[in-house]
């Protein structure tokens, strides 16, 4: 099953989370302030799992993603449907290779209709969410953020840290479906090539927007 709207909508949750400084103060928080502190790129293999309110698994699947702040990311799907989710700091392309069709939009307006990403990664995600630190879970450090807005498609967001790296990230929607990332082989603040986030569509693709 290909991914519906709010699965896109939550995959941009996580993006502009990746993408934004965290700056909290206090000690039950530090090893996320240290992680997110002065944080320019990110790039790791991840899985990733949807499941209905009912605890169904809607879908799965692995890939690898890049994170340049501010506003740029791609993320790589390669099992089970190969598919690219491309933010080029201006527009957002979605392409799916097994349908050979591409869609683009400007990211403002990607922003203006996903509460969550309101902001392009220049801001503290404190002025988009609360933050709570929840009790450990399998050794790692767990943090739940609720969106200060009441208008958001997302209810909550887990991030959890292992030796004080980013492990996973929980997205509950308000369908109840929750969508979480699990990272591997995860590099912070490594050089990346800027081309990574250049999107040129395939000749033989059919596309769906208005190109720049």
């Amino acid at each position: 099953m290909r991914s519906p709207l709010r699965a896109l909508r939550l995959l941009l949750a996580v993006s502009f989370i990746l993408a934004s400084p965290l700056l909290v103060a206090g000690s039950a928080l530090d090893t996320v302030h240290a992680f997110f502190k002065d944080l320019h790129t990110l790039e790791a293999d991840f899985h990733q799992q949807v499941l209905t309110g009912e605890g169904k698994l809607q879908q799965e699947s692995n890939g690898h993603v890049w994170i340049l702040r501010p506003g740029r990311f791609r993320w790589n799907y390669q099992t089970p449907y190969k598919q690219q989710l491309v933010a080029d700091g201006r527009q957002l392309w979605s392409y799916d290779e097994d349908l050979a069709q591409v869609s683009v939009q400007p990211m403002d307006k990607v922003f203006s209709a996903t509460p969550a990403m309101l902001l392009s990664g220049n801001e503290p995600l404190e002025k988009v969410f609360n933050l709570q630190e929840l009790p450990a879970n399998d050794g790692g450090q767990q943090v739940l953020l609720t969106p200060k807005s009441d208008d958001s498609s997302v209810i909550e967001v887990r991030l959890q840290f292992s030796k004080d790296v980013l492990s996973r990230i929980e997205a509950r929607d308000n369908f109840g479906n929750t969508t979480t990332f699990t990272f591997t082989n995860l590099v912070r603040n490594a050089p990346v090539d800027e081309g990574i986030f250049r999107f040129v569509p395939p000749p033989d693709a059919d596309i769906v927007g208005e190109p720049d």
